[in-house]
């Protein structure tokens, strides 16, 4: 049983984020802790230079609030939102928080997941702890 688990979810495919959230729920020692993580793509630079300075944080906030409404508000559940490439991120973000088991849904892949992967196939291959995907 695992005590760190990261649920990789999609604001915008919240269903599947609920299944993985059970199974992460399914797979959790007693006591563990479960964050509910989305990376947000960070936008170009050249974009970025003509938003207001505080446009990054509120549009963070703004996905924290909406992955908790969408997951139905649940309390034992961490929601973090932070901005970056989904696959590295993921990985990144299990290592700095010492994260032990990584659960994410994948859809079935394509013809183009073979040339440049998936990021369920990156965080699989990179992620320093088990990886548990829902297809």
């Amino acid at each position: 049983m695992y005590k760190n688990v990261l649920v990789a979810v999609d604001v915008d495919h919240a269903e599947t984020g609920r299944d993985a959230l059970a199974l992460a729920r399914a797979l959790c020692a007693e006591g563990a802790e479960i964050t509910a993580l989305y990376v947000l793509e960070a936008l170009p630079s050249y974009a970025t230079q003509y938003l207001p300075d505080d446009h990054g944080k509120a549009q963070v906030k703004e996905y924290e609030t909406a992955l908790a409404a969408e997951l139905g508000m649940p309390d034992d559940i961490k929601v973090k939102v932070v901005t970056g490439h989904s696959g590295a991120t993921l990985v990144d973000y299990a290592i700095a928080q010492g994260i032990d088991c990584i659960v994410l849904t994948s859809h079935k892949p394509g013809i183009q997941d073979f040339f440049l992967g998936s990021t369920a196939g990156r965080v699989v291959r990179h992620a320093p702890c088990s990886v548990h995907v829902i297809r």
